[in-house]
């Protein structure tokens, strides 16, 4: 695959090159399409399982795409939920087809989903960390911020500090005479019989599922899940019918973050959604952005692939 050109990069995602002129004042449209030429290299990792496969992208992404185009149901599925979160379909299939691609090893069908959520109801799970539940081990005096303003009111903004806090405080730093991993927060407590970081068509963790689970409650209706009922927030990755509005929700999350922080509209660019789907924390990513001084933020090697082959994924819809 080609790899990227030497241009200073934020996190692998976003230029820093600095722009002649001030960003506007008001919200401006990113236009359609890469801003790279050629494709971000894509990480080590998402090769070696691509590998281990005897597969390849292409392979891979044309397997996806054919999966998708057969289930009727679950494409009908993805355009109400999407028309429920205002938001463009095409976003949610970029994000699908990104995951199966590079970061997950195939797409069967979503009914495969739907049976493994049935099965996942059974087991009897509990979000702990050497046997001490998430929720008791928040309530340590390091979190003390999280529960204070607004963010105590806003699932995202009190899991997000919790996370924050957990890397800067606990992360494989030694406290109280207690040595802590070097995972980061979901792979700590929330993954406590699986090996993966994430789950379900969309690839979605339980942490990000906590995070997002008062802006689908409004949206939905769906009940606003908590960590005490584990099975419940591990359904919420599994299930398609549930899990395509957390898939829903990230990407207008990522999409409000850059319009209120970063000045810029991404909702006409699938590959940028793509490439936060993939990243993470667009709130901080587009004040990044912002500072940056950079005329637009620019996709990742995921993110490149959405809106390269953006014909090809419009023909499922």
């Amino acid at each position: 695959m080609c790899t990227v050109p030497s241009v200073p990069t934020i996190d692998g995602a976003f230029e820093v090159h600095v722009s002649g002129q001030a960003l506007a004042a008001g919200v401006r449209a990113v236009p359609e399409g890469n801003r790279y030429r050629s494709q971000p290299r894509i990480p080590y990792a998402s090769a070696r399982r691509t590998a281990a496969s005897k597969s390849s992208y292409d392979a891979k992404f044309e397997r996806v795409l054919a999966v998708l185009k057969r289930d009727r149901r679950l494409i009908s599925s993805i355009k109400r939920v999407a028309g429920r979160y205002n938001i463009d379909p095409i976003h949610m299939l970029g994000a699908i087809i990104g995951e199966h691609t590079y970061n997950y090893d195939t797409l069967d069908s979503a009914q495969s989903y739907y049976i493994k959520a049935l099965a996942y109801a059974g087991i009897d799970i509990s979000f702990k960390y050497d046997g001490e539940h998430v929720e008791t081990f928040v309530e340590r005096p390091q979190f003390d911020r999280c529960r204070k303003g607004k963010k105590a009111n806003n699932s995202d903004s009190l899991w997000s500090c919790y996370e924050r806090v957990w890397n800067s405080s606990f992360r494989g730093k030694r406290v109280d005479g207690t040595r802590f991993p070097k995972t980061n927060f979901n792979e700590t407590f929330f993954q406590p019989l699986f090996s993966g970081q994430s789950f379900g068509l969309g690839q979605l963790s339980p942490l990000t599922v906590l995070k997002m689970t008062d802006r689908v409650a409004r949206q939905s209706g769906n009940r606003k899940l908590d960590p005490k009922n584990a099975e419940k927030v591990y359904q919420a990755t599994m299930d398609p019918n549930i899990s395509l509005h957390y898939m829903a929700a990230v990407i207008q999350d990522a999409i409000e973050a850059y319009k209120n922080v970063g000045k810029v509209d991404i909702s006409k660019n699938p590959g940028l959604t793509a490439t936060l789907y993939n990243l993470g924390d667009p709130w901080g990513r587009a004040a990044k952005f912002r500072r940056s001084g950079a005329t637009w933020p620019r996709e990742n090697y995921y993110g490149w692939l959405v809106n390269d082959r953006i014909e090809d994924i419009k023909s499922v819809l």
